[in-house]
């Protein structure tokens, strides 16, 4: 029984739950940091928590060469499904569901959700995972709010924070996040991909690790780390 947590850098995560994959905002193609190929990428379930194209990335694709399950909001699901997608789990905010894996529920996020044709995205969201006795908190696309206060009551394992600035939070607030959060561990995600978000993860860590009792693990694309 095992979790197994790789980074594919920006805020594509994949999780292996004892052999069930779980890939959230698959953005691989045009990606310059990706570790890994669309057509290589495994998938039993894709999480999509918002519309921009960086985050709703190769999803059709990936779902239409695997077979997987989509969930998202309820605007996203009915997008995938004019793409011509049949396997869909619609969702929203503060909505949970349980799979032969484990759970997962929809979380708010502050951010936009604008697809990349311009239609509706609904509202934008964040994870939280249940999985083989761990819980573990996707923030996603976010700024910093006062109710993960809330999510952290939950005990969180494993957070996975953006730290990149501009369009997320940045190194400040992801800080605040994590003594709102209070975690075990926290993954710094969300930097470096393009310049407008350059980041020193190793000095935020050390800000982290002084301030908090929360451990900063930092991942190179590609490489994973077991809870």
């Amino acid at each position: 029984m095992s979790v197994r947590v790789t980074w594919y850098s920006h805020a594509c995560l994949h999780m292996d739950v004892n052999g069930t994959h779980l890939l959230v905002d698959p953005f691989l193609t045009g990606n310059p940091l990706a570790a890994v190929s669309a057509d290589q990428v495994p998938a039993d379930y894709i999480f999509v928590s918002h519309g921009h194209g960086d985050h709703l990335g190769d999803t059709v694709a990936i779902a239409k060469r695997t077979g997987a399950t989509v969930i998202s909001n309820f605007e996203i699901h009915n997008w995938l499904a004019a793409q011509g997608l049949k396997k869909l789990h619609p969702h929203h905010i503060g909505g949970g569901s349980n799979h032969p894996w484990g759970r997962v529920k929809l979380t708010i996020a502050h951010h936009g959700s604008g697809l990349p044709d311009g239609s509706y995205g609904g509202n934008p969201c964040g994870f939280l995972f249940t999985v083989d006795g761990k819980k573990i908190y996707h923030a996603c696309d976010t700024g910093l709010f006062y109710d993960m206060k809330l999510i952290g009551e939950e005990g969180i394992d494993l957070a996975v924070l953006p730290i990149g600035d501009n369009f997320t939070m940045g190194p400040d607030d992801a800080l605040r996040a994590v003594k709102l959060l209070e975690p075990a561990k926290v993954l710094p995600i969300h930097y470096d991909t393009f310049d407008i978000i350059q980041q020193d993860p190793h000095a935020w860590k050390d800000r982290v690790e002084k301030e908090t009792s929360a451990q900063v693990v930092i991942l190179k694309p590609g490489d994973s780390l077991e809870l």
